[in-house]
Formats: C-alpha cells, structure tokens, sequence
C-alpha cells in the first residue's frame, strides 16, 4: 500500500513598507511558520527609514527596488536555516504595499527567465531595472500629472467613475506620467512595468506576472466595472502604456508554476503554483475573511478601513477596487495618513511613552469626551486634505490645548468617527449583523478597541495574527487552486480559526455619538476650508 502523500503547505508573502514578511500555513489552515525581514534594521547598506527615502523636496518618496529583492533572498535562507521543508508547498500567493511601481529594463524578461540557482536573486538581477528607486505610496510629488488626468477625462468625478477614485498622487497611473514627462528616455528602455504585487510574483514566476484586478484599481488607470484599462487614462499617462502593463487578470489566477530557479536553490516542487499577487489592503480583506456588511480596519502606520460592496458608489474621497475574492464585488477603501506614528507621538508627549499610561487616560474620560474634538494630523493628510491639530471645545470654539487625558480620547475618538463618517459617504450602513474586525498594531490595544465598538455601534473581533495581509495571501493561494470549481474562499477557509471577540459597545453610547459625530463632520469641514483659505480663516 502506498504511503499518504506528506500534507501540503501554502505560502503567503507580504511585501509591505518596512519589512517583507511570510506566513506558510498547512491544510487544516494552522499557521506553521512565520518569518520577516526587517529593511533598516537588517539590510542597513540602504539606508533608508522605515524602509523608504524621503528625497530633499519632502514630497517624494522612494524605495530601492533592490532591497526589496535581497530580503526576499534572506528571508528563504533563513527559512531554510530553520529546516522548512520547501518540497511541501503546493501553491503561493502575496501582497505588496499598493501604488508602488517597478521599472523592468528592455532585455530584464530574458534574465529572469534564465536564473542560474547558484547565484542570489539581488546580484542576478540588479542590472534588469530602468529605474532602482520605486516610487511607493507616501509620494505625494504628482500633483500636475493629477490634474492633467482629471483633465483629460472631464474632470475628478468621472475619473472615479471610471477608476474607483478621483487622480490620486500616488497612485500609479500619475507617477508612470512623472516619469514620462521627466526622463522620456527612461520611459523608452521600460520593457515592463509591474506594480510592487506583481513584481513580486514575477519574481517567483521567473516571467513577467501580470497585474490583477484588485491592485490594479489602485492605479487611475483600470475600468473597475469592465476590468481592462481605460484607453483615455492610458493615453493621457504616457503612449505606448498598455504594452507595457500587460493584460490585467482575475485575483484568482494561476500565472503559472515556481521558476526551476526555487526548485534547484531551496527545494521547491516543481510543481507548485504561483497564485496572482495582490495589493496588501485586498490581501488584507481576505486574511479577515471579510463578509457583506462587516469592516475592516488596519491600525498600522497608516490606518485603512475597507468594507465589502455590491454597487459601488464612487466619490471625491475613499477609493472603490475590484474585490479580490469574488469577481462580481466590490471593496470600499478609506486611507488615513495619521495612523500608529499618530497615536505614538500623543502617547510619547502626553503618557512618557507608555501605552499603559495612555490606557489608563483614556479610561478616565467618558465616551464623548464632554463634547471635546480633535483632528491630529502630523502630516497633510488624505480624508481630510489638511495638516496640524485642531483642537475645539463643547461650544466648537477652537481652543490652544487639552488635558492629557482629553487629548488622547479626542485623538482615539476622532480618528474613529472620522473613519465612520467617510464609510457612509460611500453608501456603507452599519446592519445588525456588521462586525468590526481590526489588525495592525493598535488590534492589540484594548481600551482602543472599545472606543471602536463604541463609536461604530458594533462588536470588534481581532484575528489571531495581525499579518492579516500575508494571512491572507497564504489563503489566496488555497482558493486560486479551486478558483475555477467556483468555490468561494469563505468555502475554501471556513475551518481557519474564527475571530475573538474584543470588544462590544457600552450601553447608552449610541446617543452620545450621533450628536457627536454631525458636530465632527462640521467641523472638519471648517477645518478643511481653512486648509483651503488660511487667510481668510486668519482674518476672522
């Protein structure tokens, strides 16, 4: 009798910011093994912080796509050092930081291709890029290009009627434009162009992988209801663009199998297949095992809330993508610039740098903070489009200062209705059966989670990890094999460990917040319109 064939494992893969981390998980869906790379500390040789390059101008933002390509070599010798057993893994997804964009030089496919396993991916490839700093996601350098979009399809409404979202700076269509517009010879040798997602797969795939649905809304360039990009976004980009992004494809998609490259250097099956990579906040959508109604919210560096739609009502602000779980669906993301850097600057000014102590001052203040409100942005956010902190009383007269412990909870509170109030502008309502499920840092902090629930009127769950993104690529993987069966991903992981309860709102808080939250929106707006016109606001 033949033995049983040894238990499959599946890779998930997350190219993020600061570090590249992996989660490998077996088929009862039991994480095995975890492992990262973190860039400053243990690729120094870049000298980067908190991963990326922040240029002379403060408006543009960078990371050396070679880094990225040396901590995917470290992270598989050290999980070959720890015995990992490579031979097992039958499929692979990941996820990468959205908008970010990688330059492949004329003649790189043929490298890729032709890997020799003796020699590491870094110094094989370091000749294949056009350009050896990606732009990414805190570049805010576009602002012509923008404007030349919106321009060119009537103006920011349609774009996201379009796109999914009005022209962004640094979504990728506008920097691919910049780079046009600033170096066309660059342009010119671009063979290739892959968002962070897809060239990770392309990596693994030793091919040019191509872009999928979901991360490609983050683009301003793809028809988020047709699912191929919108002739008119490509043209006002650059010419000759849609050959040099390839065909966009379903999130489910096998690309392919694992380049001979994986299979002679660590083990790899032959046979094990490459899943479409995604961005990391629909990577993310899928780590929590997101349902109609509920939301999701990643309290990391910066804050994302991301909720699961029907018909999708684009707007000014929030962004609509491709759900990258089911073909026919959308997802709502809201991105907030002021997220875990935030909260530490308050805790290290006002609690000695300890979370415990910033707890303790947000327990003892009442939900609604006697009618206190605060926006702390430490820098120009995104919803709103403004800067600094604004600080206003229960008569909304703005006031110079709070009390330590009115500060945090106007912090907490304020960053929570904010996201709320954003939510419904993009037709989400909160229905009985709506779960909160939060990740990130901040999912570990209780007192946080409480006024979550409060403010949202629903129950907050935590996942066991909070790498929901390499979770959730691990999960990818899995579904891309039997994608085309048409089983879901909640049939294909409905076995995977459900998530806690954290927290469940308070009683009576429900009236405390709707006063609240109309007094927020109006004074964001007041807050907005003296972003927009200081003088004014200084002359009253």
């Amino acid at each position: 009798m033949a033995a049983p064939s040894p238990e499959a494992y599946y890779l998930g893969f997350d190219f993020s910011t600061q570090q590249l981390k992996v989660i490998a998980i077996d088929e009862q869906l039991r994480v095995i093994h975890e492992n990262h790379v973190n860039f400053d500390k243990e690729l120094p040789e870049f000298g980067t912080h908190g991963g990326v390059h922040i240029h002379k101008d403060r408006l543009t933002v960078t990371s050396p796509v070679l880094m990225w390509i040396k901590a995917l070599d470290m992270v598989l010798e050290k999980m070959k050092s720890s015995g990992f057993n490579f031979s097992r893994v039958k499929a692979l997804s990941g996820a990468g930081q959205q908008h970010g964009s990688v330059y492949w030089n004329d003649g790189a496919s043929l490298v890729l291709q032709n890997l020799p396993p003796d020699v590491p991916l870094h110094q094989a490839l370091k000749s294949c890029f056009s350009i050896n700093d990606s732009p990414i996601w805190m570049d805010s350098s576009t602002s012509a290009q923008c404007c030349a979009l919106e321009a060119a399809v009537g103006d920011a409404q349609k774009l996201a009627e379009i796109t999914g979202s009005r022209a962004y700076e640094r979504f990728t269509g506008n920097q691919i434009a910049k780079i046009y517009s600033q170096s066309p010879e660059v342009y010119a040798q671009t063979e290739r162009i892959s968002l962070v997602s897809s060239f990770a797969a392309s990596l693994f795939l030793g091919a040019y992988a191509r872009i999928d649905y979901s991360d490609g809304s983050g683009m301003n360039l793809l028809h988020i209801r047709e699912k191929v990009w919108s002739p008119v976004c490509l043209d006002a980009c650059a010419p000759g663009l849609e050959k040099k992004l390839g065909h966009p494809v379903p999130c489910s998609k096998i690309l392919g199998s694992v380049s001979p490259y994986y299979v002679k250097r660590y083990g790899f099956n032959p046979s094990c297949k490459v899943i479409a990579f995604t961005g990391d906040n629909p990577a993310s959508l899928a780590g929590m095992r997101l349902g109609e109604g509920d939301v999701a919210i990643s309290l990391g560096t910066s804050d994302t809330l991301f909720l699961w739609i029907r018909e999708p009502k684009p707007a000014l602000d929030g962004h609509i993508l491709c759900n990258p779980v089911e073909m026919n669906a959308y997802m709502a993301l809201l991105c907030f610039k002021n997220g875990s850097l935030m909260r530490e600057k308050i805790r290290d000014e006002v609690a000695s740098g300890s979370w415990e102590e910033f707890s303790k001052l947000l327990t003892s203040t009442p939900a609604g903070n006697n009618g206190n409100i605060g926006f702390y942005y430490d820098v120009m956010e995104i919803i709103p489009e403004a800067v600094g902190i604004h600080r206003f009383d229960s008569q909304n007269d703005s006031v110079p200062s709070f009390a330590k412990e009115v500060e945090v909870r106007a912090l907490i509170e304020g960053q929570f209705m904010v996201k709320r109030l954003h939510a419904e502008k993009l037709g989400y309502k909160i229905l009985p059966t709506t779960k909160i499920l939060a990740t990130g840092g901040a999912s570990y902090n209780k007192e946080i989670l409480q006024i979550l629930s409060d403010v949202f009127s629903a129950p907050v769950y935590t996942i066991d990890t909070a790498n929901s993104a390499c979770l959730g690529s691990a999960y990818r993987a899995i579904h891309g094999l039997v994608a085309e069966t048409n089983a879901s991903l909640a049939d294909v992981v409905k076995s995977a460990p459900g998530p806690r309860l954290a927290a469940k709102q308070a009683s009576g808080v429900a009236q405390v917040y709707q006063p609240l939250l109309k007094r927020y929106m109006a004074l964001e707006q007041q807050v907005l319109d003296e972003a927009r016109n200081p003088t004014a606001a200084s002359s009253e």
